[in-house]
């Protein structure tokens, strides 16, 4: 599975915007996000769809992000992740 591109990051603009709103989250490279200074969050393509990496307890775990609803549930995800701590 291969790091989304920039037309597959396109498709995710709206997320994207979402995620970036998040206060203490850096994105360094269109559709990389940081958490003090760590890799937090980053986005795949495969013909099966869209998927996203979150780094939950020093670990990513594989999302998918293709549908609304997925995307909505990986926003919930991490904005309860950014108050956990």
């Amino acid at each position: 599975m291969k790091h989304a591109g920039p037309q597959a990051l396109d498709e995710l603009g709206d997320l994207l915007v979402e995620i970036r709103n998040f206060e203490g989250l850096k994105e360094k490279k269109r559709g990389a996000f940081y958490r003090k200074s760590s890799g937090f969050l980053h986005f795949h393509e495969d013909p099966a769809g869209f998927f996203a990496d979150l780094k939950i307890d020093d670990e990513y775990q594989r999302f998918r992000v293709s549908t609304a609803s997925e995307r909505k549930a990986l926003v919930r995800r991490i904005s309860s992740l950014m108050r956990a701590s």
